[in-house]
């Protein structure tokens, strides 16, 4: 099969999305009989048809729905090139892009990825969130530089990509002011039978969690699960429960939610990972991000 030819996947691309010849001829500035020449050639090259016409409206099959998706994904990726060759010549240097696990604590996340804006000038910074099977197949169509996770890369992934380990901690365990002193005199023992926020499945956290409780023979009452990290913590400091966080972002938990420590765990490590294309890390931005993860977790190193 020769190369294919993307004037003629950007005139079928054009004609799927407005879904006329002639909408597309005025966005593209040529006449209606060159695109509908062109579609004709390319469905020929192709070997299939990938229209079908239903009173003056042409629209995509199953095989031209197919083309467009892919269609899209080259015109998007395109046009991100152009603006990020546009923005190397204007304010910003480069876009470095970080896919964040949604799993990860937002002030974690902030902590790391700051120091990548401290350290680069000219650097536009965007973050986007999303589970992380999602993430890791942006990484794969290179959408994303990085992804900061809470669990690294599994062996057979097909994927060219590594993991670089930014830190571990321990847990902290946290009650609202008019609990904790009691909660805190007989830790761990005092958690059982006492009411428990807990982490959804999302998080390699539960597992551990659970299994800890098992070592120590507690069992405490698990009254809610949350994926979201955030809607645990006021759930916590309204007094529906004890819950915990990686003792990193513990100053942070105990300061903004107004909620007291009665307890800490070595035994269950919180394991923070970059997964990166490279190997060995030469982008400059993720080595910064690097920096900025040992600096945050060496300030944390006794929890």
């Amino acid at each position: 099969m020769h190369q294919l030819n993307y004037n003629h996947l950007r005139y079928f691309y054009m004609v799927a999305k407005t879904g006329s010849i002639a909408k597309a001829a005025d966005a593209l500035h040529v006449s209606p009989q060159t695109i509908s020449g062109q579609i004709t050639v390319f469905e020929e090259y192709l070997g299939v048809k990938l229209f079908e016409r239903k009173a003056r409206q042409l629209l995509v099959n199953e095989m031209g729905k197919v083309v467009f998706s892919y269609a899209e994904d080259i015109f998007t990726l395109g046009a991100e090139l152009q603006q990020n060759l546009k923005s190397r010549t204007n304010a910003h240097a480069y876009t470095f892009t970080v896919g964040v696990v949604d799993v990860i604590p937002k002030i974690l996340a902030v902590d790391i990825l700051e120091g990548s804006l401290n350290h680069e000038d000219g650097l536009k910074l965007v973050c986007r969130e999303g589970d992380f099977d999602a993430l890791l197949s942006e990484l794969a169509l290179n959408r994303i530089d990085l992804i900061l996770s809470d669990r690294p890369l599994g062996p057979g992934v097909p994927i060219r990509a590594f993991n670089h380990t930014l830190g571990e901690c321990g847990l902290s365990f946290y009650a609202n002011n008019r609990s904790a002193s009691k909660l805190k005199r007989n830790f761990p023992a005092s958690l059982d039978d006492y009411p428990f926020l807990i982490c959804g499945d999302k998080s390699n956290q539960k597992l551990n969690l659970r299994s800890w409780f098992d070592q120590v023979n507690i069992n405490p009452r698990i009254v809610a699960e949350f994926d979201d990290s955030a809607l645990m913590k006021y759930f916590g400091q309204s007094g529906y429960g004890v819950f915990c966080t990686p003792s990193i972002i513990e100053e942070h938990v105990t300061k903004q939610y107004g909620v007291a420590v009665i307890g800490r765990t070595k035994y269950v490590r919180e394991r923070f990972y970059a997964i990166s294309p490279e190997r060995k890390v030469k982008h400059p931005s993720v080595k910064s991000l690097l920096e900025s993860a040992k600096t945050a977790f060496a300030s944390k190193a006794s929890q």
